[in-house]
């Protein structure tokens, strides 16, 4: 792989295509940190000077009430996404906003849970506002499924809706799991072009830790892993009504240097359009792709 300083241009990418992208995912795998560090390490990466990249701090619906116990009354707020893996209950991410909504420095932004053909029953209301509602889908004919039954209802759901109710958004995940196989360039094109056709906003979660497409050593081992600039020029292509083999085209692609050109091109309203679909993704140690971002010179040093 061409070394990521070399494929530097010295332009720097619209600001816009990397505010908030990147949700702190610190305690879930293979980071797992501590609930104690990750909390205290995020509110170092949000007084930092790549703040602006930074989304809200994930943590597990089940880690809650150790959440509660961390944040002191009169503490800064803390934003964070509750999270639960497919085919946890939804009493238990009920439950645990109840609790969060008693704490006035805990602002859910986000609930995540497994896309069920019963998600309707997940009660939001429990918050003054609503946080976004991300439905993880599955594979095979499931995620057409479960997109097809997201799809309409995102449409409606907007940023700001006047009925209380949060955004509705799909997620996919493209890291490895002991029980979820690491999908490759036709599966995750697959998934980018469906919900580009259906203008269904989605996010990203698991091995997104590189800028650029490669094998990477994970605890001593290779793991082929996708890369962050791809998936924003597959995600630009799949808006421009691209097919899902120029998709595939672009996720294969591991010379920095064509997707640096390509995300250092990007107007001010083809950000628009890409951040439209593509809202963030969870990392669980964010500064390694903001480290590389830097080096490509896309974003100002850290």
């Amino acid at each position: 792989m061409t070394p990521l300083s070399d494929a530097a241009t010295g332009s720097r990418a619209e600001s816009a295509l990397f505010a908030a992208l990147i949700d702190d995912a610190a305690v879930f795998p293979p980071g797992l940190a501590p609930l104690p560090v990750a909390v205290r390490e995020h509110r170092v990466h949000r007084t930092s000077g790549y703040a602006a990249l930074i989304g809200p701090l994930l943590v597990p619906a089940s880690g809650a009430a150790e959440l509660v116990e961390l944040v002191p009354h009169g503490a800064d707020p803390l934003r964070v996404g509750l999270i639960a893996r497919p085919g946890t209950p939804l009493h238990t991410v009920t439950d645990a906003l109840h609790l969060l909504r008693e704490h006035p420095q805990v602002q859910v932004a986000a609930v995540e849970v497994g896309w069920t053909p019963d998600w309707r029953e997940l009660d939001l209301g429990v918050l003054d506002r609503a946080p976004a509602l991300v439905l993880e889908v599955p594979r095979g004919e499931d995620q057409v499924r479960a997109l097809d039954d997201i799809a309409p209802e995102a449409a409606g759901s907007g940023d700001a809706p006047d009925d209380g109710t949060g955004p509705l958004l799909a997620k996919f995940r493209t890291g490895a799991t002991p029980a979820w196989d690491w999908p490759d360039e036709e599966e995750l094109a697959a998934f980018l072009h469906a919900a580009a056709t259906r203008h269904l906003p989605f996010k990203l979660t698991g091995g997104l830790h590189h800028a650029v497409r490669g094998s990477y050593t994970v605890k001593d081992r290779p793991e082929e892993q996708h890369g962050l600039l791809n998936v924003v020029c597959a995600v630009q292509a799949a808006v421009d009504g691209l097919s899902p083999t120029a998709l595939v085209r672009l996720l294969s692609e591991r010379d920095p240097r064509p997707l640096v050109r390509e995300v250092a091109a990007l107007t001010a309203p083809d950000v628009t359009r890409v951040r439209a679909l593509f809202t963030a993704y969870g990392c669980c140690g964010v500064t390694e792709p903001v480290t590389e971002l830097s080096e490509l010179d896309l974003i100002e040093e850290m």
